[in-house]
């Protein structure tokens, strides 16, 4: 049975476009504060240099990627049920990658000059990479919105959908190695985080998925069809377990080194916070409560159609900020066996506590993500078409 949408109050859609705008415009009057008065108002110092609008930056871009997959599994590996979602994944994608780099942008201190770095290249950087990388993404995705939509483009619709799929995969292994090379911080320059972040842009980018496309479903009073909806849970539930399958070896590796010991010790038990976040954030709320939620059935309910999604989101933001800001906040350790001490607080932990200006900032690249999401699934005609049923109480 198909069922017909219900018609959305033009004023609930101008309400939330408000709303959104409300939230873009206070990021980007945190971002014109900070650059006023310098990060001397923001909780970075001269160790901690990236702070919380790194956290949403990263997250957003890694899930931008991630978010893709779900057209990618209907055009490259022929899934029927993924199919009708392909362009809505692909919205998604772009304003995910367009509301985190304008996060990255604005949080350079200097924003002006993003123009020396799109015109000068230092090839020898992996931060180079990825100016190509980001701009070659939203070409290619957009390319291949176009054969989506376009009747007449349809033929080229596979191929399209193969090249973004290749071009995600390059990109977020771009992004896992901006930490697998850095060796300036105890906490990165592990090749294993190259398949992590590949792992956590296929879980967080799902996870985004399933909330968004929840609640583009309420609007038009309409539910995912039961059988769809336990397929991409367990498929999210699959992605889980990969995320913490490769945090589980990148922790074993460092404890089997001797030198990183005193760090793994910092971030699981001695930390302050992030063990607390690692534990509790991560591990627990944000992997094994939404396990039990798919697996035991309650996220087949509506309710838990959100809760499963938005604990895995709560939990990315737990690991994103133990995994930046702790791996900062550790010392580097410059003489092994020696006792460093200066003026600068080498070989001291250092403290950081995000400021609002900051959370301000990173809420706005959220608030540009959704806006675009909003906006662009409303003016155009971005709802899967699957045989759905009413949704019970749908206003």
């Amino acid at each position: 049975m198909r069922a017909s949408p219900t018609p959305s109050s033009p004023r609930r859609f101008w309400a939330f476009v408000v709303a959104g705008l409300a939230v873009v415009l206070a990021g980007l009057a945190a971002a014109h504060f900070m650059e006023e008065h310098g990060h001397i108002v923001t909780g970075m110092n001269n160790q901690v240099v990236w702070g919380m609008p790194h956290v949403f930056a990263i997250f957003l871009i890694v899930a931008a990627s991630g978010v893709l997959n779900v057209a990618s599994i209907g055009s490259v590996f022929k899934q029927v049920a993924y199919k009708p979602r392909a362009r809505f994944s692909a919205l998604l994608c772009l304003a995910l990658l367009a509301g985190g780099l304008a996060v990255l942008m604005l949080d350079l201190g200097r924003p002006e000059r993003v123009i020396v770095a799109m015109t000068h290249y230092n090839f020898t950087s992996v931060f180079a990479w990825n100016m190509f990388l980001y701009s070659g993404m939203a070409a290619i995705v957009v390319v291949y919105l176009w054969t989506l939509m376009e009747r007449r483009m349809g033929v080229w619709s596979p191929h399209a959908g193969t090249a973004a799929f290749a071009w995600r995969i390059i990109l977020t292994s771009g992004t896992g190695s901006i930490f697998a090379f850095l060796v300036a911080r105890q906490a990165y320059g592990a090749a294993i985080l190259v398949p992590l972040f590949l792992a956590m842009s296929f879980a967080w980018g799902l996870a985004m998925f399933l909330v968004a496309e929840s609640l583009l479903y309420r609007w038009h009073g309409i539910e995912v069809p039961v059988a769809i909806r336990r397929r991409m849970q367990n498929l999210l539930a699959l992605f889980v377990i990969a995320v913490l399958f490769f945090v589980l070896i990148h922790h074993l590796t460092n404890i089997y080194f001797a030198k990183a010991i005193p760090f793994e010790r910092f971030i699981l038990m001695d930390g302050g916070v992030y063990p607390q976040l690692f534990w509790w954030g991560y591990v627990v709320a944000g992997s094994v409560a939404p396990l039990i939620l798919i697996w035991r059935g309650a996220a087949s309910a509506t309710r838990g159609t959100l809760a499963a999604p938005l604990l895995v989101v709560a939990g990315a933001f737990s690991l994103l900020y133990v995994f930046i800001i702790g791996g900062q906040a550790y010392p580097l350790e410059l003489f092994p066996g020696f006792e460093t001490t200066s003026s600068f607080g080498d070989g001291q932990v250092r403290s950081y506590a995000p400021s609002l200006p900051e959370v301000a900032l990173g809420f706005g690249g959220l608030g540009i993500a959704f806006l675009i999401a909003h906006i662009g699934a409303h003016a155009f005609d971005f709802l899967p078409r699957d045989d759905v049923s009413p949704a019970p109480g749908a206003d």
